[in-house]
């Protein structure tokens, strides 16, 4: 979930709501005239608010900007989780955050803490998707950034997202191949949140491991639609259950319901049961 960063109340407020991250934002939610002071009040939340489990992320302004590399030294000092390098175009870029970000900790005392999140904007930055995702060990996602990708390819963003669709293709696409997370753009339109609903179900069957937010009204619909089923938990159950039977009499054979079991329905099943745990519908004690 965004939260601007020039705004104490809403970073204090924000993980009441039960969000996955919290972003706190120092690029465009700032204007230029408050990029400074808002840098202070991210710096003093992370250090003061207990913001709990939830994912701390800090948006940071590009490197080759004045403010770049202060946010990074803030943010990190502060024990940020991630940081969001924005408009992201070649795996160089990510090479020179890591290195800022090494210095930093090296300073502090806490070498590889911080991990790294890449948001492509632009169509250079969809081509060089895959490089980017690779281009760190740090790095945890690559997300969508629709607005500006939009703007760079002279078109608007649509209800039905046609202009996105190789966008977020590639994305997770590239994602799947890095071993990283595939993360989708925001939704601004609070008014319509039956096209909201059709863009997370959209986004959930190309492989998108979840959506940027705005709001905290749309928690609930993200969580809906990515939680998995009592009966699609139940058939994963089944499936696993069948495996570890299988390894137990040491049968290379897998049947479930009479129907053989391949390593993807393997493999879909653990992705049920992750998504039942992290959506808190299951617990490892469960299983």
């Amino acid at each position: 979930m965004f939260v601007p960063g020039n705004n104490p109340g809403m970073m204090q407020d924000a993980f009441i709501y039960g969000p996955d991250s919290i972003m706190l934002d120092l690029e465009d939610s700032v204007t230029m005239a408050e990029k400074d002071a808002a840098r202070l009040l991210v710096h003093n939340a992370l250090k003061s608010i207990d913001y709990g489990n939830t994912e701390m992320v800090v948006r940071v302004n590009p490197l080759n900007t004045p403010y770049g590399r202060k946010d990074v030294e803030a943010v990190i000092k502060a024990g940020v989780n991630v940081i969001r390098m924005p408009k992201t175009e070649t795996a160089e870029e990510i090479v020179e955050l890591e290195r800022e970000v090494e210095k930093v900790e090296r300073e502090i005392g806490c070498l590889g803490r911080t991990q790294i999140m890449a948001a492509i904007e632009s169509a250079l930055g969809v081509v060089n998707a895959y490089a980017i995702a690779t281009a760190s060990p740090r790095m945890m996602g690559i997300a969508l950034g629709a607005e500006d990708y939009c703007a760079n390819l002279k078109t608007q963003r649509t209800p039905e997202g046609s202009e996105l669709l190789l966008a977020r293709e590639t994305i997770v696409v590239a994602a799947r191949a890095a071993g990283i997370d595939a993360l989708d753009t925001v939704y601004s339109n609070l008014n319509d949140m039956e096209t909201f609903r059709r863009e997370v179900e959209t986004i959930k069957k190309l492989g998108f491991d979840g959506k940027s937010i705005i709001n905290p009204r749309q928690i609930e619909i993200v969580n809906e639609v990515f939680a998995p089923t009592q009966k699609e938990i139940d058939k994963a159950r089944t499936i696993l259950a069948a495996i570890k039977e299988a390894e137990e009499k040491g049968s290379g054979v897998i049947a479930v319901n009479g129907k053989m079991v391949d390593r993807p329905v393997v493999l879909r099943a653990q992705r049920t049961i992750d998504l039942a745990i992290a959506s808190g519908i299951l617990t490892k004690e469960d299983l």
